[in-house]
């Protein structure tokens, strides 16, 4: 099928399962490079994935691997991800951002029950459907973790959404989504991740972990600027978990229908 993306580790198709009718995304990541063991620790994530199943992520149908590629098979959504809306039609307001989060939220909530840590949260990972519902994608720590050691070495890497021990090496939690969605609403609202004016990416790891806090968009609401705050405490442990912040008063305010997918 066509190419429908390209992340750190692979190109993603859209196909045709020829049983079923049904259509679907592959991701085809090149084994090169990987070790068997990194290998067999990659399709038994892969495997624990299948067992997940919300609305608001990307469900993961299987996998086949060839010589040079893993193909995982995943559900296809067909309006693409909030980073190419922003690329087509600019920055958000508050008010479509904060119905966003609140499915971002549900999603997130999901997979930290489950002991999963998304890893990689931004608004490229984060893909839309006709119906404006949204499903997170990318998730899942052993690929995540090694993409980010590649980005950490490679100054043309984007650290912007990385939270302040994942920079530090101090190992990536579910506080750590917590920090990256805090900047995937910054990104939402302006067009770009907190720092996204800085070029170098080694100046952008000194700032996240130096500064108080990423600087916070200039006019943003009250409600909005508290919910930042929150997720930007340094210490993780001070970071609310997703269901709490689902009942944070900016997402009430904004969204009368909040408590569906949180409970």
């Amino acid at each position: 099928g066509n190419c429908i993306g390209r992340g750190q580790f692979g190109v993603v198709y859209r196909a045709l399962n020829l049983t079923t009718g049904q259509m679907v995304a592959v991701k085809r990541i090149r084994l090169q490079g990987l070790k068997e063991e990194e290998v067999t620790q990659l399709m038994c994530e892969v495997d624990l994935m299948k067992s997940l199943s919300h609305p608001s992520i990307v469900k993961y149908e299987g996998m086949v691997r060839d010589q040079d590629y893993l193909n995982i098979v995943l559900e296809y959504a067909e309006s693409g991800s909030l980073g190419q809306t922003l690329r087509a039609f600019g920055m958000l307001n508050e008010r479509l951002v904060a119905s966003y989060v609140v499915k971002i939220l549900e999603g997130l909530h999901y997979l930290h029950r489950c002991q999963v840590v998304h890893c990689d949260l931004k608004a490229a990972n984060i893909l839309t459907t006709k119906t404006g519902n949204i499903k997170l994608s990318d998730f899942g720590v052993s690929l995540n973790l090694r993409a980010m050691e590649r980005e950490m070495n490679n100054v043309a890497g984007t650290p912007n959404w990385m939270a302040p021990e994942v920079i530090e090496l101090k190992g990536a939690s579910i506080k750590s989504d917590i920090w990256s969605l805090g900047c995937t609403v910054i990104e939402l609202l302006t067009g770009r991740p907190p720092y996204g004016e800085i070029a170098n990416s080694m100046t952008v790891m000194f700032r996240i972990v130096e500064d108080e806090m990423p600087p916070l968009p200039e006019d943003c609401s009250d409600a909005l600027q508290d919910f930042l705050q929150q997720c930007f405490q340094k210490d993780p442990e001070q970071r609310p978990d997703a269901k709490t912040l689902c009942e944070h008063p900016w997402l009430q305010k904004n969204w009368d229908a909040l408590k569906v997918g949180c409970l």
